[in-house]
């Protein structure tokens, strides 16, 4: 079955500050308009987390079952392909996390639509859709994360869905401007995985996984890299100017330092030195949504 560190290390807790930053956006967002519900927030909070641990233990089940994971890859060893937790326990505990995932979602949707039925129905099909996109990603016949399309699965869910619908959860009525600070997580977050992507693209390459990195090459990569990141800041810049209230809404900009020195090390280091820069980038994200979150209440704060 495995030991409780080895589950812990299955679930890859730090990648949890990402489901965080695109939850903290949407919430501060919405709280420049309504009063936050608690309670709501909360089960959003859960349930993006359940997702994100969802994600992670498919693909620790998927690239061992299909050979992506092997003693040639630069990153920590995975648990199934160490033999540290049988894919019959990954499994049941993929099944778990996909059940528990879709109660905590349901229970959401019934707190915060209550007799919306349309509404309901609508987060219903994108809770779905999200579970399903977890497990597909790595696991099954052509799983669409060895194609080079988990770039798109990350941009979307977990930046434009998890912001917009965290807003929408709250506020349940629409605001088009909203999609811009939805869009800089979604870029970010996409460039966490080309970190990852990156520091294997020659595991990936010798066993069939077609990441963006392995189809464009490492130098291609991390201009790509670069657009990522520049792209999450300039949406961000976009979005203060438009809402602009005061200049407190810029105070995320010096992030940017951090994400520049991230782009250097992705092109200079060796492979096998990328891995403390895939932390690095993810808790700089998490930095870009407090202080972009800060940024947003101060402003607000300061209207009333």
């Amino acid at each position: 079955m495995g030991d409780t560190k080895s589950w812990i290390s299955a679930f890859r807790l730090r990648t949890l500050p990402l489901a965080f930053s695109g939850w903290l956006v949407g919430t501060t967002l919405a709280y420049t308009s309504i009063e936050i519900n608690w309670y709501v927030a909360g089960l959003t909070l859960l349930t993006a987390f359940l997702l994100q641990i969802l994600s992670n233990l498919a693909n620790d089940y998927g690239d061992a079952v299909s050979g992506v994971d092997s003693e040639k890859r630069k990153g920590p060893n995975r648990m199934v392909q160490s033999g540290k937790i049988t894919k019959k326990a990954m499994g049941k505990a993929i099944l778990l996390f996909s059940f528990l995932s879709f109660s905590f979602g349901s229970l959401l949707l019934s707190l915060s639509f209550k007799d919306d039925f349309i509404s309901v129905f609508v987060f219903l099909i994108l809770g779905l859709l999200a579970i399903g996109a977890a497990i597909k990603y790595t696991v099954g016949i052509n799983p669409y994360g060895y194609a080079g399309f988990g770039d798109l699965y990350v941009f979307l869910f977990f930046g434009m869905i998890l912001v917009f619908g965290t807003y929408y959860l709250q506020v349940q009525s629409f605001d088009w401007a909203v999609l811009l600070p939805a869009a800089s997580i979604g870029l970010l977050s996409v460039g966490v995985l080309n970190v990852n992507n990156i520091r294997d693209i020659e595991s990936d390459k010798t066993s069939g996984k077609n990441s963006i990195p392995v189809r464009i090459g490492r130098k291609k990569a991390v201009v790509y890299h670069t657009f990522l990141l520049q792209a999450g800041i300039a949406t961000a810049i976009v979005f203060s100017f438009l809402e602009f209230a005061s200049w407190w809404q810029f105070i995320f900009i010096p992030i940017n330092l951090f994400f520049f020195k991230n782009i250097q090390s992705v092109a200079k280091k060796p492979l096998y030195e990328l891995d403390p820069f895939l932390k690095q980038m993810a808790i700089s994200t998490l930095l870009f949504s407090i202080l972009f979150s800060l940024g947003v209440a101060l402003s607000a704060i300061s209207l009333t």
